[in-house]
């Protein structure tokens, strides 16, 4: 009488238990072939529906080959909890109903239709997402490379879950014969889920991380054939600065040598009279953060920046970079009278900081303030600068964190611009959940609004009424940037930024899935600076120029000249071909 498939793995697996307890260990070679001859139809049709909830849109668009991983990844979480339950119910003593001949076809039929009804669909909720913005749609071809990148991140992930399966089995049969069967199972769980852990964080997150920090590293000390070293003994790297021109770095070197020169800031600002001090002090011109900003204070006084009406204290991203669009837009407003001090402290993308080194920039930060603060002090309060402290990004994080307001309470700064603030910065998530009730969380009210407000493509800062305090605080941030509206939570919490009335650069079609969201939200990370100007988390010349006007008050411009000039910057520093 011939045995059905289940009959025989049922054998099997007695066969393997008594050996087991028979003192012979199972191998790895036996432990493979069965991990990888393991199905499971439920895992299958969760798989099918999260890869399905992958593929719609989220906050920025994706390309192909960004859309196939993460449809992938999201095939094998749900494969995985498939798995996952069948092993609970297992394990409880439960037996799962069996699916056998044509049902089983037409449900794997089923979810081959629904996959590839779900690709298809892609390519239109994409380009839905793109024309909103203002990007070119994507050809119906690109389906293929969903697919192909998709099926190669799922096949990647399965044999890495074979591995780990077939571990699993070892440790569990070495456990089961000193042990009872379902404490086998456990310890079994735990010693091969703690052996993966430790491979993933220890061993190939460490070698990602070095190759990354490699890349940023040779990235970093390129120098461009068309910048040139300055010869102006009152520019930082130049023969007469403190600070070697090597040493600033990719980013510092780019940021001293560029920038509106006095003719550009004569032509468009107000009684412009003084021209712009930059100093950057670079990853690499001194040993540590306290030392860095110690060396930038004292370049910042040899070239007199304390002679400038306006000081501002630069938190750049994590690869050192300092946004033109909000630094020159200021120079401008303020016709050159400003004098702005960045310190260099990574060489990686913000995003890659924001997971690894967080607190480092901080540290930066923290001793670059202290370092100026202390100075700025000791200066006469009628003939010293305005000051003020600006970031981007990670830079944003750092720099609400460089100071302690009970420091500094008894002789204010005078405020701060910070644009696209990360999800964990704790001054912008006590204003947001603290907002008034009523006000969407991608653009809040703060209380009365004295200290701080919140801003975004349509200028949001002179509401009748309001009044600001001694200091000036201002949040520049777009609705549809994953930077700052990430949230971990999400993958079990609907996410605040999805309720009515959303973001106008949020999509109304976008829903909330459990798990998938999360992880939209988490690949759109690393596209969040990629989209064009005035989108995602690259911010706009005109909407910096909005928060430096009520920041900084803007003396001696009338409003038709700041619109003149709010239209100059925004065709300056357009996207090329915009």
């Amino acid at each position: 009488m011939a045995m059905g498939p289940h009959r025989l793995q049922a054998i099997s697996r007695s066969a393997e238990q008594a050996e087991s307890r028979a003192g012979n260990p199972l191998g790895w070679r036996s432990a493979l072939r069965q991990a990888l001859h393991e199905r499971s139809l439920l895992g299958l049709v969760a798989g099918t529906v999260l890869l399905g909830a992958s593929l719609t849109p989220s906050l920025t668009p994706r390309p192909p080959e960004l859309m196939g991983v993460l449809a992938g990844i999201c095939l094998a979480m749900g494969y995985l909890a498939g798995i996952a339950v069948r092993a609970a119910y297992s394990f409880l003593g439960f037996a799962l109903p069996q699916v056998r001949g044509g049902l089983t076809r037409l449900i794997v039929t089923a979810c081959a239709g629904f996959a590839a009804a779900f690709f298809w669909l892609s390519i239109d909720w994409q380009n839905q997402l793109r024309t909103l913005f203002d990007l070119p749609p994507l050809g119906r071809g690109s389906v293929f490379v969903v697919v192909a990148v998709a099926i190669a991140t799922f096949g990647l992930l399965f044999l890495i879950g074979v591995g780990c399966r077939a571990l699993y089995r070892i440790t569990s049969a070495w456990f089961d014969k000193r042990v009872p069967r379902r404490v086998a199972i456990v310890l079994g769980v735990a010693v091969s889920g703690l052996v993966v852990w430790a491979l993933l964080s220890g061993v190939l997150f460490r070698f990602g991380l070095r190759l990354f920090d490699s890349s940023f590293r040779e990235v970093d000390a390129l120098v461009e054939p068309d910048v040139i070293a300055p010869g102006d003994p009152f520019q930082t790297g130049s023969p007469a600065s403190l600070i070697e021109w090597d040493s600033l770095g990719r980013m510092g070197r780019q940021y001293i040598s560029t920038g509106p020169t006095t003719a550009d800031i004569e032509a468009v600002a107000v009684g412009a009279d003084a021209r712009p001090v930059r100093v950057y002090a670079g990853l690499n011109s001194a040993e540590t953060a306290t030392d860095r900003a110690r060396l930038a204070l004292a370049e910042l006084k040899r070239v007199g920046g304390f002679d400038r009406s306006v000081l501002v204290i630069v938190a750049p991203t994590g690869t050192g970079w300092v946004d033109p669009n909000a630094i020159d837009t200021l120079e401008f407003l303020q016709g050159g009278d400003v004098a702005s001090v960045a310190v260099q402290y990574s060489y990686l993308a913000s995003w890659l900081s924001l997971t690894v080194e967080p607190d480092y920039g901080v540290e930066s930060a923290k001793a670059l303030f202290r370092e100026v603060y202390a100075y700025w002090t000791q200066l006469p309060r009628d003939s010293r600068p305005r000051l003020y402290l600006f970031g981007l990004s990670l830079g944003a994080l750092s720099s609400e964190q460089s100071m302690d307001l009970f420091d500094v309470i008894e002789d204010p700064i005078q405020g701060a611009l910070w644009a696209g603030p990360p999800f964990p910065s704790p001054l912008w998530n006590s204003a947001t959940t603290n907002r008034e009730p009523g006000t969407p969380v991608w653009l809040p009210r703060f209380k009365d609004s004295s200290i701080v407000r919140f801003t975004s493509q349509r200028n949001n800062l002179n509401r009748a009424g309001d009044r600001w305090g001694p200091i000036r605080i201002v949040y520049l941030q777009y609705g549809s940037d994953p930077i700052t509206f990430f949230r971990p939570d999400s993958f079990y919490r609907r996410p605040e930024w999805l309720t009515d009335p959303r973001a106008p650069d949020v999509l109304s079609s976008l829903r909330w899935v459990p798990g998938v969201t999360f992880m939209q939200t988490a690949v759109d990370l690393m596209t969040a600076a990629v989209t064009p100007t005035g989108t995602g988390h690259v911010y706009a010349a005109e909407h910096y120029l909005d928060g430096w006007v009520a920041v900084t008050d803007a003396p001696g411009w009338s409003e038709p000249a700041i619109t003149k000039l709010r239209e100059t910057v925004a065709e300056k520093y357009a996207d090329p071909g915009s």
